[in-house]
């Protein structure tokens, strides 16, 4: 028989428990909650673009952080707390993006990982291609100076990646939040001030 999450390894987690006592979809919003105030990334009435918003949690702080946000994901969020455009991120037309968030962004984040198999190579390579594409979303979007947050996991590709980044950004941190599990490989890129890379 399926066990509910509820009942399984995560019930005595507590950030899945002030997720839901604070009505979040998911705990990873604890994630974004400290890289935010370790490197103070949203403003009020800043333009974001979250890459793969679904279950919507970070979308809903950022929108609780005076932002506006615009959400893409494959899977329909409703509702979403600004503009939500359904599809893959390399689908959707960067001038769609652009309009919808009202302007180039402030910032770009990205959450992104694939439906994994337990091959652990393998996923870490469809991860990061994720990764890549984020960033080539933030590349074609930010605002001068602008900052861009994207989930990676580590492996063998997390080097280049990074030096990707680096070679776009003035400043770049990886950060490994407190509510990022034990067991997982995941990690944060944070990088500021678009533009001004290597």
């Amino acid at each position: 028989m399926a066990r509910n999450r509820r009942d399984g390894p995560y019930r005595g987690d507590p950030y899945t428990r002030r997720a839901r006592e604070q009505g979040y979809a998911a705990r990873s919003v604890f994630k974004l909650d400290e890289i935010d105030r370790r490197f103070r990334l949203v403003r009020r009435g800043a333009r974001v673009l979250d890459l793969g918003c679904a279950p919507g949690s970070w979308s809903r702080y950022l929108a609780g952080r005076g932002a506006r946000v615009v959400g893409v994901d494959l899977k329909e969020v409703d509702p979403f707390p600004g503009t939500f455009l359904h599809g893959g991120i390399e689908d959707l037309p960067a001038e769609a993006l652009r309009e919808a968030l009202g302007g180039p962004a402030d910032l770009v984040v990205s959450d992104m990982a694939p439906a994994t198999t337990g091959a652990r190579d393998a996923d870490h390579f469809r991860q990061v291609e994720l990764a890549r594409l984020a960033l080539a979303r933030a590349v074609e979007l930010l605002v001068p100076g602008g900052a861009f947050v994207v989930k990676v996991f580590d492996g063998a590709d997390a080097p280049a990646l990074v030096a990707e980044v680096r070679a776009r950004f003035a400043a770049v941190r990886r950060a490994r939040p407190k509510a990022v599990r034990k067991v997982s490989r995941e990690f944060f890129v944070v990088a500021t001030g678009f533009g001004r890379g290597d």
